[in-house]
């Protein structure tokens, strides 16, 4: 196994063990191999509800709902799928809820897709847009710090969050 497997598994891994540490027993996801890690670890969890999504936009209601039952969870998405939960975050402000996203970019460092790169260079303008604070993370240091700054953020103050994963951190795929 190369070294950046090792790595990827690490931070991976870590950041799923701070969620769960959090309280966060809700993943809601639309398959995608940068989150294939925290997904399988969410199946693999007797004490989480795993919910897959047709669409990302489906995960924003849901969460909205979660959160109104008490209960905490966190939305996993590509950068392309942002496009498709912009009318719902506006949910969000109205409601006053908290929503954590993480999400896994595409478009940007090494991309060679050139399909990822409109919505991977507009994912933060967008999400600011709707009025989701962006914490981007580029080193597997700053993951923990980053999402326990996310969910603090998120649940103490009713805001969207969106940690965004740089592919510097989880790696451009070949094209």
């Amino acid at each position: 196994m190369n070294k950046s497997l090792i790595n990827q598994d690490n931070w991976a891994d870590n950041l799923y063990d701070k969620l769960r540490s959090m309280d966060i027993s809700l993943f809601t996801y639309v398959p995608d191999a940068g989150h294939s890690v925290m997904i399988n670890r969410a199946l693999a969890d007797p004490d989480v509800t795993s919910v897959p999504l047709a669409a990302e936009e489906e995960g924003v209601s849901l969460l909205a709902g979660a959160h109104l039952g008490g209960s905490r969870g966190v939305l996993l998405l590509q950068s392309s799928g942002v496009g498709n939960c912009i009318n719902m975050l506006s949910l969000t402000n109205i409601g006053r809820f908290p929503l954590v996203s993480i999400v896994s970019m595409r478009g940007d460092y090494g991309e060679q897709n050139p399909w990822q790169f409109p919505m991977g260079q507009g994912t933060q303008a967008c999400l600011e847009a709707m009025g989701t604070i962006c914490l981007r993370v580029e080193t597997p240091d700053d993951v923990v710090p980053a999402i326990e700054a996310a969910v603090n953020m998120a649940y103490r103050s009713d805001q969207s969050v969106a940690l965004l994963l740089s592919q510097r951190l989880i790696g451009a795929k070949p094209f």
